[in-house]
């Protein structure tokens, strides 16, 4: 499988990513972009952006906290038990990105997809983990010309409130819709369900939106401490089936 580390120029700076391409054939491969969980850049997400690639894709993975300059590994399990250095830390790559800026980046990670050769980018499909998953669906609403698919597993405040809440952009968005949330996530209540897919449904957006039974918070990655092998291949499946139908 091939990884390359590359730089993509945004109004900000450089954003640091990451491309997975297939070991097989010379492209061009259908682009996607695959949007991190909190935790941030690691091994559990590379693993991640090799197995989409191994499916027929060019997978670009971009570190939405690139703006906070390099960093160790964040350890998620001391963080959620208040080491005091791991929460700084975090609060501090938390604080480097917002809607506005991962919309700005977006627009640039776009615009690079189209400029790579191996990367068939008219159409690109985006999938998203955790805050992640909001980002992948802002994404959609923000860009329906260019995101074509678009996926949010176990993401959280996708409708909300908030006059910014992502469900709200669903009369702008032409992908077609995945959304898995977790089971007894705060972050993702029934009602944040409920009121999704009926705004999805307004809009005609084709959309598959549900909570999965004994799935947590985060149950892809596999080093989540919820980690759930038998969801996460579920997630799999479906992912791949909704880029299968809409970018090949």
């Amino acid at each position: 499988m091939s990884q390359q580390d590359v730089r993509i120029p945004t109004p900000d700076g450089d954003a640091r990513a990451f491309v997975f391409t297939p070991d097989e054939g010379q492209g061009p491969w259908p682009a996607a972009i695959l949007y991190m969980d909190a935790p941030a850049i690691r091994p559990a997400l590379f693993e991640m952006g090799e197995r989409l690639a191994r499916a027929g894709y060019f997978v670009l993975l971009p570190d939405m906290f690139w703006r906070a300059g390099p960093y160790p590994p964040l350890d998620i399990a001391k963080v959620r038990a208040g080491d005091p250095e791991m929460q700084a830390m975090f609060g501090r790559l938390r604080a480097s990105t917002d809607n506005d800026r991962a919309m700005r980046d977006t627009r640039a990670f776009l615009d690079w997809l189209s400029r790579q050769p191996k990367a068939r980018a008219d159409k690109v499909g985006v999938t998203g983990y955790c805050m992640g998953g909001g980002i992948a669906l802002r994404a959609a609403g923000t860009y329906p010309g260019r995101i074509a698919a678009a996926a949010s597993f176990h993401g959280g405040n996708l409708a909300t409130e908030e006059a910014n809440s992502p469900h709200l952009l669903a009369p702008k968005m032409t992908a077609r819709v995945l959304v898995a949330g977790a089971d007894e996530d705060r972050g993702y209540p029934e009602a944040q369900n409920t009121r999704l897919k009926a705004a999805l449904k307004d809009a005609r957006v084709e959309a598959t939106v549900s909570i999965w039974p004994g799935a947590k918070h985060g149950w892809v990655p596999t080093d989540m401490p919820v980690h759930n092998p038998e969801a996460a291949e579920r997630h799999w499946t479906e992912l791949v089936a909704l880029f299968d139908g809409v970018l090949k």
